[in-house]
């Protein structure tokens, strides 16, 4: 959500004129770097966010725990990345916007939009680096239980399904000694075994 607000401040409005020319500049003094900054890892950290999104709705069904494990590191690694990422930014963006002159924008436009941009690198600091501590303690309980253990078993494989094993007949003859013959065609024939309807 914070990168939608930062990228869609700049996009929208984050190119400003002045009043004597056509060309429009970035609000951040001008300097088209901060503003291509900005857009770029807004829209790179959202597409990132529904990648990790789809990953980690599809964890459960990882059944190998070296691409558990891998999973979990990945997700550590990036978070730190953007957390640095975002960082740069906010200080990229707050410096620009500082040496901003007031007669390249004497309308003052757009200010609210480089203000929230700002303001909301910084909160994608704090939101990077704590999903990277809670990717950590992920990590470090599945190394503590059987999350990442060698005797992980996905529950749909398990053994203790309500299921008779499986015998051949070579096997039953073994065990029992003899081979019964199938019960005879007539066997629940009710009159050849006696059965006799009775009326109270």
């Amino acid at each position: 959500v914070f990168s939608i607000v930062v990228f869609g401040s700049i996009v929208n409005e984050g190119y400003v004129n002045r009043m004597d020319e056509l060309e429009e500049h970035c609000i951040f003094n001008r300097n088209h770097n901060a503003c291509n900054y900005g857009i770029t890892v807004g829209v790179l950290a959202f597409l990132s966010c529904l990648l990790y999104l789809a990953l980690d709705a599809y964890f459960p069904q990882i059944s190998s725990v070296k691409d558990r494990k891998k999973a979990v590191l990945s997700d550590i690694g990036v978070s730190a990345f953007w957390a640095f990422l975002w960082f740069v930014g906010f200080c990229f963006l707050t410096n620009q916007w500082q040496a901003s002159k007031p007669e390249d924008n004497p309308l003052n436009e757009g200010g609210d939009a480089a203000r929230a941009a700002i303001t909301f690198s910084f909160f994608s600091i704090f939101t990077w680096v704590g999903q990277a501590f809670l990717a950590y303690q992920r990590f470090q309980l599945g190394a503590d239980s059987a999350l990442f253990s060698q005797d992980y078993m996905d529950p749909s494989q398990d053994s203790g399904m309500p299921y008779a094993p499986y015998t051949n007949e070579e096997d039953a003859t073994d065990a029992v000694g003899t081979y019964q013959q199938p019960p005879p065609a007539d066997a629940f024939d009710t009159e050849t075994q006696g059965y006799q309807t009775q009326n109270y």
